[in-house]
């Protein structure tokens, strides 16, 4: 790969607002990486955007900017449906993949992916951002201590108001897969699977309205059981009158808690709870720098390309949590992980 500069230069496949407002700042922000090309339906549109942002290259075509000398690696910002071809084209051109959570629409779209990027010896990552957080990181630290105890209850909420969005697809279940499931409840998902280090292995899911094959559902309850024996609960919905993330860890010796665990670029409050006598507990508070978690993605992304490391989160994290995903838009299951 050609990176004269020791700089992974990116094009980005679907650049809509949120490439436009959240990704194209990372990249360029990143002291590993650089921002070269972008891809909308519109070539007049990409060209625009191009010219504002002072982006050398603009598509319409996925195929044109995949092949291009200049590309090394792809972000892919599209709708869920085109992860898996846009995938797919960009490994065929050689360029590693950085795509967007959820990872596909299903599980057989993900092994496709993963497969393709294997054969054509490309890097793929999944965009599970919240992973780079040292508040997450923290709560997974005390896990691991033994500080809180077993660990018996885990749950996780992320919802927002879903009037207020400009991806008119979200809704759409032919190229959303699935509802706030896809879209939030995945943050919730990967996050808990990340700070527990265990699998799923039963889900069972309540979905309102009942997703049809044409219309996702619009708020999602998932009961979940991990394997060590630990159950936990996602609420996810688009139908709030604000935005609110939230997550809390029960142990057999303390709680954890943290409101706005998925965002970025902020000071969060993580409470910790510690077992006194059994009818109270001496709640302690750690205030925990959240950066911009696009950023440290892409710039861990760019080092493995750079350095051919290992990447942060694998392939095979959006398939476990895609198996998942699958399950809950059918009301539930068992799940195998042999």
């Amino acid at each position: 790969m050609n990176t004269p500069n020791r700089k992974v230069r990116y094009g980005i496949i679907g650049f809509g607002l949120f490439a436009e407002r959240t990704i194209a700042p990372a990249i360029q922000a990143s002291n590993n990486s650089e921002l070269i090309a972008i891809q909308k339906r519109s070539l007049h549109a990409a060209r625009e955007k191009a010219t504002l942002l002072s982006i050398p290259h603009a598509f319409s075509s996925v195929d044109e900017l995949v092949t291009h000398p200049d590309v090394d690696a792809v972000f892919i910002v599209s709708a869920n449906a085109m992860h898996c071809a846009e995938t797919l084209s960009a490994a065929m051109a050689g360029k590693h993949v950085l795509v967007e959570k959820p990872m596909a629409v299903n599980v057989k779209e993900t092994e496709q992916m993963i497969e393709a990027c294997s054969r054509g010896n490309v890097k793929l990552m999944v965009g599970h951002v919240i992973r780079f957080s040292p508040l997450v990181r923290r709560i997974r630290e005390i896990m691991r201590s033994g500080r809180i105890g077993r660990v018996t209850f885990a749950k996780s909420e992320y919802y927002y108001d879903g009037r207020l969005t400009q991806r008119s697809w979200l809704t759409d279940r032919i190229v959303a897969g699935g509802g706030p499931i896809f879209d939030v409840g995945v943050h919730c998902l990967d996050t808990l699977r990340y700070m527990l280090d265990d699998e799923v292995v039963s889900v069972k899911s309540h979905l309102h309205p009942e997703p049809t094959d044409r219309r996702t559902e619009q708020t999602a309850n998932l009961s979940l059981e991990f394997a060590r024996g630990t159950v936990a609960s996602i609420l996810c919905s688009y139908e709030a009158p604000t935005r609110r993330s939230l997550i809390e860890i029960v142990g057999t010796e303390g709680i954890l808690f943290a409101h706005d665990f998925a965002l970025s670029d902020r000071t969060i409050q993580l409470q910790v709870s510690l077992r006194v006598d059994g009818t109270s507990v001496d709640v302690q508070r750690e205030e925990i720098n959240v950066p911009n978690l696009y950023v440290e993605e892409i710039t861990s992304f760019s080092s493995s390309i750079l350095n051919n490391t290992e990447v942060a989160i694998p392939g095979v994290v959006g398939l476990r949590n895609q198996h998942v995903l699958d399950l809950a838009m059918v009301g539930g299951g068992a799940l195998s992980h042999s």
